[in-house]
C-alpha cells in the first residue's frame, strides 16, 4: 500500500506521516513510498489509536471494532510465527493527552491478530505466500542493515577531539567507524571524499552527528618555530573555552643586598635567607602565598649584575614587577638596570620602599630619585605606587600584598585550565638521584602527572611534581610554580614546555624542532656583511666580551655612537670574562658577531665557532675594533639604486604570441640588445616593463646585439607586442653609498 493512501486514510500530509514513522521504528526508510499491506495495517490502527481519529477511506477490515479488540473470545491469539513482522500493535492511551511517543520496538507479537474471517483473502500471512515471502525478505533485510550499522557504529565512548582538518580514513580511525559508513554519510550530505582526502571540521561535525558520536574542536599543536623562538605570546593564544581568573606572577627586582629576599621570606613565613651562601639568592625560586583569599606567584630573582640574563628571563613570563629599594641606600645602577627590564617587559611596576626600620630611611629622598628615573609616586601625582615596608618589622607587607591584587585585576589576568598546559622554566639542575629537573611556571592549561611534553630540543614525560613546601602533587593548575622530574636532559633557563596529546606527538613535534634548528641559517662574517651590503638587514647585532667591566661599558658607549638614522648597532649581550659556549650557541641563533676585548678565547671555543659558523673577532686596541665596526657599518647604508639604458631596438615582425611569452624581429636603431630588462614604448607612451629572455642572430643564440643589427627576441610581457613598438633596454646597477 502507497504511503500517500496512508496519510489520506489519516487526514495527514505524507511529511506528517513520515516525522511520525520516524518517531518510532516501524522499519520505514525514508526513501520508501509503499509498504505491506499488513504493515499499512499496524501503522494505521496505531496513529488512529494514538490521535483518536477515525480511518477515512480505508475498509474496515484495517482498523477492528472496539469490541473485537477489547474481547479475547473474539480475537484469540495466533501463535508466535518464526517470521518477525514490523506492524506495530499494543496496548494505547484512549485520549490525546494521554498519548507520548513510543520508546520501544513494537512487533506484532504485542497484540492479538484479527480473526482470518475478519481479513480479505490475500492479506492474512500465510494465505498469500508470495506477499509472506516478500515481507519475509524485507524484514531481513532490514535487520542485517540494522545489525550492519550497529556493526559499523561502535564509536568511542566520551568525547572524540579533531584537528581543523582529517582525512577521511583519520576520522574513522579517531571515531570507531568504518570507513565505507563515513564515506556513504558525506555523500549523503553532498561531500564526494575519497579515503586519503581532507574534510574541515565543519563537515566534520555533520557527519558525527549523523552518527552518534559527540566531537570537539582540538587545540591546535605547539609550531616548532615558536618553541625554538621561545615565542610565549604566539604560543600562549588560548583556543575556545573556560577563560578564568588565574593568580599574578610577580618578580622580586633590585640591587643586591637590598632585602629582597628577606622581604619574600617575611611574607610567605618562611626562612629561606638562611639557607643561601652570603643571604644572597643563587637561582630563582618561585612561590605561591595566599592572601585575602586569593593566590599569588613570587619569583625571586637575583639581584646583582652577574645575574642580568636570568633576571631578564623572569621579567618576560611575569604579570607585575615589584622594584625592591632600600630606605636608606637609595636608587642603585643595579636598581636602573631592573627598571629597563620591567618596562621592556611591559609589566606594571610597583616599588617597595624596605628597610624603614633604619634611623637613615629617606623617603622623600628616594621618591625623588625615583621621579628622575621616570617612576613618578603616587604622592607626587603619577601613576606608581609606593609601598613603605620592612622585612623585620612586617610593616606595611599587607598594604604591598593588596597592591598587587588591585593591579592583577586591572590586568585582568585569565587563561583556560581545560587546555594543554604550557609552562615557562625558570630554574633547572642535575641532580644525582632523581636526574635532570626543572623548575616551571604554567602559564596555561594544567600539568598533569604522565604528561608527555616537548621542551626545546628534547622532550619528556612528567613523573613527579613537587611544590616549594615539598609536597608531591597530581596537577598544577595557571600562575602555579612547581619542581618537575621527566626530563630527558637538563632544560635550559627560558625554555618553553608544551604538553602534547602523547609521547608520539611529542617524537613528531620534536622532529620538526630539529629540523629547525639543522636548518637555521648561520652565517659567517663574510655572508653576514653580503647581506648588509644587499640591504637586506639594518641592524647590526654584537655580543661584547671584555676583560672589565670599565671596558665593557666604554665599548658600548662607542659602540653605541656609530648608530645613524638608517643602522642601528645593537649589543644583544655583554659581558665581563671569557668567551663562552653559550655566547657562541647565542650568535648563531641569532646571526651575531662576537667581540672579544681582552677577552680570552680557548681552542674548544674556536672549534665549537667554527661548527656554528660563529665568526669571533679579538682587539686589544678599541680604535682597531671601532674601524672594523665602520667598516662593517659601511655595507649596512642600503646601496643607491641606479638605472643605465643600453639601448632601443624597434619591432620589426611578431611571429609567435602565447600568454605572457612571445616571439618577435628587431632591429636595434641605438647602442645594444642584452637579455635583460625592458619598457615597452608606443605612440610616445609608456605601456609597461617586461624582459628579453633570449636573443638569436642568424639562428644563433647571442649574449648581445650591436648598433644597427637584426635579431630575433623571446620576451616576457603582459600585452601583446605590435609592429613599430619600440622596446628602450636598460639595466639597474647598485653602487655602495658614501654617507
Amino acid at each position: 500500500m502507497r504511503l500517500i493512501h496512508v496519510a489520506k486514510a489519516l487526514s495527514m500530509t505524507g511529511q506528517e506521516l513520515r516525522h511520525e514513522l520516524l518517531q518510532v521504528d516501524f522499519g520505514v526508510k525514508p526513501t520508501d513510498r509503499e509498504v505491506s499491506d499488513t504493515l499499512a495495517q499496524g501503522i494505521i490502527r496505531y496513529l488512529a489509536r494514538k490521535y483518536n481519529i477515525t480511518p477515512q477511506g480505508i475498509s474496515s477490515s484495517y482498523v477492528l471494532e472496539e469490541s473485537e479488540e477489547e474481547s479475547p473470545e473474539s480475537s484469540p491469539p495466533v501463535p508466535s510465527s518464526p517470521q518477525p513482522s514490523p506492524a506495530v500493535r499494543g496496548s494505547f492511551p484512549v485520549s490525546a493527552q494521554e498519548a507520548v511517543p513510543v520508546l520501544r520496538k513494537l512487533t506484532l507479537e504485542d497484540i492479538p491478530r484479527p480473526a482470518p474471517s475478519k481479513c480479505p483473502i490475500g492479506h492474512v500471512i500465510g494465505e498469500d505466500h508470495r506477499g509472506s515471502r516478500l515481507i519475509t525478505e524485507r524484514s531481513e533485510e532490514r535487520k542485517k542493515q540494522t545489525l550492519k550499522t550497529q556493526e559499523q557504529i561502535k564509536h568511542k565512548e566520551g568525547i572524540v577531539l579533531l584537528p581543523a582538518r582529517i582525512s577521511v580514513k583519520e576520522f574513522a580511525e579517531k571515531t570507531g567507524v568504518q570507513v565505507p559508513l563515513v564515506i556513504e554519510t558525506l555523500m549523503k550530505n553532498g561531500v564526494m571524499a575519497t579515503v586519503n582526502q581532507a574534510i574541515d571540521f565543519d563537515t566534520a561535525v555533520i557527519v558525527a552527528a549523523e552518527l552518534a558520536v559527540t566531537v570537539e574542536r582540538e587545540q591546535e599543536q605547539a609550531r616548532a618555530e615558536d618553541l625554538l623562538s621561545r615565542n610565549l605570546r604566539e604560543l600562549l593564544k588560548d583556543d575556545p573555552g573556560p577563560l578564568v581568573q588565574r593568580p599574578p606572577i610577580v618578580v622580586i627586582m633590585g640591587h643586591v643586598d637590598h632585602g629582597k629576599t628577606s622581604l619574600l621570606d617575611a611574607i610567605r613565613k618562611t626562612n629561606v635567607a638562611k639557607g643561601e651562601a652570603g643571604g644572597i639568592t643563587q637561582h630563582i625560586g618561585a612561590y605561591q602565598v595566599e592572601h585575602a583569599g586569593k593566590r599569588i606567584t613570587f619569583l625571586d630573582t637575583p639581584g646583582h649584575e652577574a645575574f642580568t640574563a636570568m633576571r631578564s628571563r623572569g621579567a618576560q613570563i611575569t604579570d607585575v614587577a615589584v622594584l625592591v629599594v632600600a630606605a636608606d641606600e637609595g636608587v642603585m645602577p643595579t636598581t636602573i638596570e631592573a627598571i629597563h627590564h620591567a618596562r621592556e617587559a611591559e609589566v606594571p611596576i610597583l616599588v617597595a620602599l624596605t628597610k624603614m626600620d633604619k634611623p637613615a630611611a629617606n623617603v622623600s629622598k628616594v621618591e625623588g630619585e625615583l621621579a628622575a628615573q621616570d617612576l613618578r609616586p603616587e604622592d607626587w601625582g603619577g601613576e606608581v605606587p609606593v609601598v613603605l615596608c620592612s622585612a623585620v618589622t612586617t610593616q606595611g607587607l599587607s598594604d604591598l600584598l593588596d597592591h598587587i591584587l588591585l593591579l592583577a585585576e586591572m590586568e585582568n589576568l585569565q587563561a583556560n585550565p581545560a587546555r594543554r598546559a604550557i609552562a615557562t622554566v625558570i630554574e633547572s639542575h642535575l641532580d644525582i638521584a632523581h636526574g635532570p629537573l626543572g623548575t616551571v611556571i604554567v602559564n596555561t592549561g594544567t600539568l598533569h602527572i604522565g604528561d608527555s611534553f616537548v621542551c626545546g630540543n628534547t622532550s619528556g614525560r612528567v613523573r613527579a611534581m613537587i611544590d616549594a613546601t615539598g609536597e608531591r602533587i597530581q596537577d598544577v593548575p595557571p600562575s602555579g610554580a612547581v619542581r618537575v622530574s621527566g626530563f630527558s636532559v637538563v632544560p635550559d633557563t627560558g625554555d618553553i614546555v608544551q604538553v602534547v596529546a602523547s609521547e608520539r606527538e611529542a617524537r613528531a613535534l620534536l622532529e620538526s624542532v630539529e629540523r629547525g634548528v639543522v636548518n637555521a641559517e648561520r652565517h659567517g662574517l663574510t655572508d653576514f656583511v653580503s647581506r648588509l651590503t644587499e640591504g637586506k638587514l639594518t641592524q647590526l647585532k654584537v655580543i661584547v666580551k671584555a676583560d672589565a667591566q670599565g671596558s665593557l661599558e666604554a665599548i658600548q658607549s662607542s659602540l653605541s655612537k656609530q648608530s645613524t638614522g638608517e643602522v642601528i648597532v645593537k649589543v644583544i649581550h655583554g659581558g665581563v670574562g671569557a668567551v663562552t659556549e653559550s655566547d657562541v650557541m647565542l650568535a648563531a641563533a641569532s646571526g651575531t658577531l662576537i667581540i672579544a676585548f681582552h677577552a680570552p678565547v680557548t681552542a674548544s671555543i674556536i672549534k665549537t665557532a667554527e661548527a656554528q659558523h660563529v665568526r669571533i673577532r679579538e682587539y686589544e686596541v678599541i680604535y682597531a675594533l671601532l674601524e672594523d665596526i665602520a667598516g662593517i657599518m659601511q655595507g649596512l647604508l642600503v646601496p643607491e639604486e641606479e638605472e643605465k639604458v643600453l639601448g632601443h631596438l624597434e619591432v620589426k615582425g611578431v611571429f609567435f604570441m602565447k600568454k605572457n611569452e612571445q616571439i618577435i624581429g628587431g632591429r636595434v636603431t641605438d647602442g645594444v640588445a642584452k637579455r635583460v630588462t625592458f619598457r615597452l614604448h608606443r605612440a610616445d607612451k609608456v605601456l609597461g616593463q617586461g624582459k628579453i629572455t633570449s636573443l638569436r642572430k642568424v639562428e644563433k643564440d647571442v649574449k648581445e646585439v650591436g648598433d644597427g643589427s637584426e635579431c630575433g627576441l623571446k620576451v616576457e610581457f603582459p600585452m601583446p607586442i605590435e609592429l613599430g613598438d619600440v622596446l628602450e633596454i636598460f639595466s639597474k646597477e647598485f653602487r655602495k653609498r658614501v654617507d
